[in-house]
């Protein structure tokens, strides 16, 4: 072995074993080992091992990131939605009054909230009705003068709303014009008369505040006497149903109309909320697919209207 340093591994380097394992260089670069960034490595005492590329490294971390990032968003959609379910079947449902049947009371374009928990729950609280139990859960029946959301009896898939006047064991009847429930007139009071055209033409009508036996109190739109529901049959309402009617009530297809081509009666099950509150109002004419009608049809002062 020489004196000379540099023969022993450099100037201030331990003397290296020849029996110890040495790394071969190639000169095609093809080292089993990667000096790194570091310049100081090749001076460095330590043997230097193979080590993966930081750039390979970089690009696991950022694949594993966008992978945990795409499943996050997956995790909280899902998430928004099971939300969304459970406050729409158990708490509130929105609804757009799509005609004039509910005039003057709501109009249409309104965009209003029903409670869900009101009369409890049945297959009808769940979106497209599956036929998951019978009855309801938590029911209570709806109070005289209600507006009611439910599902159309005849197909039990179509919603309709309209104003509780019939409960069970009830007589309602329409004589001259003129609501009678259990034989006794409901009392009424003109309170404007003006022309309204509608499908039919200028029409004179009448707004006129019904009180009905409960003390619950509301408008009514009527055009005249001598409309095709102004003069009707006694109609008693079975246990378990309910008697409806529009307060349009010249222009709504209701209870009055047996069920076949109408409402009839409405059973307690098909009840779906009652409907609490207008949140917004377009005039007809607002279009999805114009955001400019959205604008020039609002109806501010229908917004946030509690309804009777």
């Amino acid at each position: 072995m020489s004196d000379d340093p540099k023969a022993n591994g450099g100037a201030g380097n331990p003397a290296i074993d020849p029996t110890e394992p040495r790394p071969i260089w190639s000169d095609d670069g093809d080292a089993p080992f990667d000096l790194g960034d570091d310049p100081e490595a090749l001076d460095s005492d330590k043997p230097i091992y193979a080590t993966p590329r930081p750039k390979k490294a970089k690009r696991v971390k950022k694949e594993k990131s966008a992978s945990n990032e795409t499943v996050e968003i997956i995790k909280t959609v899902v998430f928004a939605l099971l939300i969304a379910f459970v406050l729409r079947v158990l708490l509130f449902q929105p609804f757009t009054i799509p005609s004039a049947s509910m005039e003057p009371n709501l109009y249409e374009g309104d965009y209003i909230v029903v409670s869900k928990w009101s009369y409890g729950y049945s297959k009808h609280s769940i979106p497209w009705s599956p036929p998951l139990f019978d009855g309801r859960i938590l029911g209570k029946d709806p109070t005289r003068g209600d507006i009611v959301v439910f599902k159309l009896p005849r197909d039990n898939k179509t919603d309709y709303i309209k104003r509780v006047i019939g409960l069970p064991g009830d007589k309602v009847q329409m004589i001259a014009n003129k609501l009678y429930i259990n034989g006794a007139p409901v009392k009424d009071v003109a309170v404007s008369r003006a022309e309204l055209a509608d499908v039919f033409g200028p029409r004179p009508v009448t707004q006129v505040r019904e009180t009905l036996p409960n003390g619950k109190s509301f408008m009514t739109q009527d055009y005249g006497p001598g409309g095709d529901l102004d003069d009707t049959p006694v109609y008693e309402v079975p246990a378990g149903f309910f008697f409806m009617m529009g307060d349009n009530r010249d222009n709504s297809i209701d209870s009055r109309v047996e069920m076949s081509a109408g409402v009839g009666m409405v059973p307690a099950e098909n009840l779906v909320g009652k409907a609490e509150i207008i949140m917004f109002s377009w005039s007809p004419g607002a279009s999805l697919f114009n955001p400019v009608s959205w604008f020039a049809n609002l109806r501010p002062s229908r917004f946030f209207k509690i309804l009777d």
